[in-house]
């Protein structure tokens, strides 16, 4: 039975929190004790000690990779807080439509976990736009950390009861059964995602051209106080004017240390 000191615990959060922007909270020792332990049975390692030896060794990402896997929690839901959806397309769909000449959207869904929220995004769009949707690029852009979840979302495969809450007609149009228990996103909606693995935490964002729309949710709730205005900051920097960021509920911006202009609940603006 692996037991992990105060000492190795604080080592490895503290690798963690520089690597991804992930803050562990020392009560949180245990739960990572729990979600490890098979790790380090499977490389044949005898403590976290030698663990983080091997983290810290590792060249080629994987073992970080894995790490991230394991201590994230990728729960999420096709149209989760719907009512950031329904402002999407309400709102901010019609503002794009009569302010962005030329027809490029820059939409990023960052933190995307197993791509419920870009695929709603691009249904949204798809069903608003309708047969002018040719004239616009509607690509979505879709990041997160781990390999895992980037690796479902592509394939765009769910269980069936999963999306029983969405609209019928979006079940039989944007969906294909692929037996009993599974359903795939219709291709057309896949094509319109582009899936990246990127860490929120990197030096320099490589993007060429500012976004109209980021949402970010539910992912700062993993993040420090310091990290998450750091972050705020970019996501800021790489709004277009007038630009939308949506957070998640339980996530909050500092009004004394941010610019955005606060909108509704957990969706604030670009000046």
């Amino acid at each position: 039975m692996f037991t992990i000191t105060d000492r190795e615990f604080a080592q490895l959060a503290s690798y963690i929190h520089s690597n991804s922007g992930i803050y562990l909270k020392p009560e949180k020792k245990m739960l990572v004790l729990g979600r490890l332990h098979q790790v380090l049975l499977q490389l044949g390692l005898d403590n976290f000690t030698d663990y983080y030896e091997y983290l810290v060794s590792d060249q080629s990402g994987a073992a970080m990779g894995t790490l991230i896997n394991k201590i994230t929690t990728n729960h999420t839901f096709f149209m989760r807080e719907a009512n950031h959806f329904h402002y999407f397309k309400n709102h901010v769909l019609p503002y794009l439509k009569q302010t962005v000449a030329s027809r490029d959207l820059r939409i990023w869904s960052a933190g995307c976990s197993t791509g419920e929220e870009p695929y709603c995004l691009a249904m949204l769009m798809d069903e608003y736009f309708g047969i002018s949707k040719k004239e616009w690029d509607t690509k979505l852009l879709a990041t997160d950390i781990s390999d895992k979840v980037l690796s479902l979302a592509s394939q765009g495969i769910y269980e069936k009861g999963t999306i029983g809450n969405l609209p019928k007609h979006w079940r039989s149009t944007y969906f294909t059964k692929l037996d009993e228990d599974r359903v795939q996103i219709a291709e057309g909606i896949r094509r319109e995602i582009i899936f990246r693995r990127f860490n929120l935490m990197s030096l320099r964002f490589p993007f060429r051209r500012k976004f109209h729309v980021i949402f970010c949710r539910n992912v700062m709730i993993y993040f420090d106080n310091r990290t998450k205005a750091e972050l705020i900051q970019r996501f800021y920097d790489w709004l277009e004017p007038g630009g939308y960021l949506f957070i998640g509920h339980s996530e909050t911006i500092d009004k004394s240390q941010s610019r955005f202009h606060y909108v509704m609940p957990a969706v604030f603006r670009k000046n």
